[in-house]
Formats: structure tokens, C-alpha cells, sequence
């Protein structure tokens, strides 16, 4: 990846993307491509905590693992995102693991080089605040579901998350850009496979999603949307 492809990418992350070429210049100087094979780690849970990655193409799991191996995914990631978002102003380890889901090529920034460039442009870092305000709340929303809800409407309030963070808008609803198994749904929201397999194929039967050629969730979110206010 050169220079100019660099820049293009940084360009597209949300924080990045109003910036002038005098102000991105700086970030381009300490970016380093990197390419990483299906299933490679880009760091794992306990690791330094001393870089923070943008996806330039491919996909990462975020995930976290308990004492006895236990696998609780915090998100899937895409093209144009970067992570860790706990990267910034804090000192110690990743808090999880970073594995690809498929071949993908990343831009590395270490930390405290990016940290002296935001403090040289104090409106970098209030773009980079509303980011991580936007991930605060998401948090926030996954836990209230967690306490507020039983396994069927947090697999709906799943479903139409995913739709709004790994969808596509298509004509009657989203598709799910990313594959997905019973297993890895189970696992962003700490319930059982059986779960979700059996809540997945009741959805099915009536009609408010189902799987394209490729493997995909096709989902009719206004549907889900409104199951969610009939069971509530």
C-alpha cells in the first residue's frame, strides 16, 4: 500500500475524513500497511497496549474471553473502522482479542505518536470524542438490553443492530454483510446456540428473514421492529 492509498483510506475513517491534506499529512508519516491472513491476530486480550489499527479491507472480531475460555464478541469490524477504540488516553493491555475473519490489510498508528498529533490538532480529538461517545452509548444499550430483556427480544434488538453496524439497505429490509453462525450470535449477547438456533428458525418461519445464496441474513427490519413492539 502507498502513500496515496494510505491517505485515501485514512480519508474515509469518520474521524479523519474532513481533514486537510496539511493535517492528514502528519498521520500519513506514522500509518504502517500491514497485511494479516484469515484467522492471524492482530493482538490478543493481555497484549501491550500499544497501537491502534484501521481497516483498510477484510474483517476483525473483536471478542473477550473469561477465565475459562469462554468467547463473549464485542463486534464485528469492516472496512473503513478502526479499533481499539480504548486505545486512546489510557495505559495497560487490550482489553480483547483482534482476529480476522477473512484476509485482510490494516493501517497500524502507534498510540503515542498519534497521541502527540492530537494534541497538536485540538479538533481531531473532539472528532475522536464523538466517536467514542457513539460507543459509550452503543455499550450502554447493549447492557440495558441484557437487564431490560428476555433471549427472544435481545436476539430481535441483536438482529437490528447488526443491520445498522454489518447491513446493507436493500429493497424490503438489509442484508447482513458478514457471515454470522448460531454460535458467534449466541456469543454478543452471552446466551446458548440452541437459543438462538431456535429463535432464528421461528424468525424464519414467519417471514421476517432468511439466508441469500452466499449465506447471508436477508432481514425485513421494519417486521422485526414491529414483533419487537407486539412482544413488548
Amino acid at each position: 500500500m502507498n502513500r496515496s492509498e494510505i491517505q485515501k483510506q485514512l480519508k474515509e475513517v469518520p474521524i479523519f475524513k474532513e481533514l486537510s491534506t496539511e493535517e492528514i499529512d502528519p498521520i500519513i508519516e506514522i500509518a504502517q500497511p500491514r497485511f494479516f491472513k484469515n484467522r492471524m491476530y492482530a493482538f490478543m486480550q493481555g497484549d501491550p497496549l500499544d497501537r491502534v489499527f484501521f481497516i483498510h479491507s477484510g474483517r476483525v472480531k473483536i471478542y473477550k474471553t473469561d477465565p475459562s475460555g469462554r468467547e463473549q464478541i464485542v463486534s464485528i469490524l469492516e472496512t473503513g473502522e478502526m479499533f481499539p477504540h480504548a486505545g486512546f488516553f489510557r495505559k495497560g493491555l487490550y482489553p480483547a482479542h483482534a482476529e480476522m475473519m477473512e484476509d485482510s490489510s490494516l493501517i497500524v498508528i502507534p498510540i503515542s505518536k498519534f497521541e502527540e498529533i492530537l494534541i497538536s490538532y485540538p479538533g481531531l480529538s473532539i472528532k475522536l470524542f464523538r466517536v467514542l461517545g457513539e460507543k459509550i452509548v452503543d455499550l450502554q444499550e447493549r447492557l440495558e438490553e441484557q437487564i431490560l430483556h428476555n433471549s427472544y427480544e435481545q436476539i430481535i434488538m441483536l438482529l437490528l443492530r447488526l443491520c445498522r453496524t454489518n447491513g446493507e439497505k436493500k429493497e424490503n429490509g438489509f442484508r447482513i454483510t458478514a457471515h454470522f453462525t448460531n454460535k458467534e450470535l449466541a456469543n454478543m449477547i452471552g446466551t446458548s446456540r440452541e437459543t438462538v438456533s431456535r429463535t432464528i428458525n421461528y424468525l424464519k418461519k414467519k417471514d421476517f428473514l432468511q439466508l441469500d445464496e452466499d449465506g447471508c441474513y436477508l432481514i425485513d427490519h421494519e417486521k422485526l421492529h414491529q414483533e419487537l413492539f407486539t412482544v413488548n
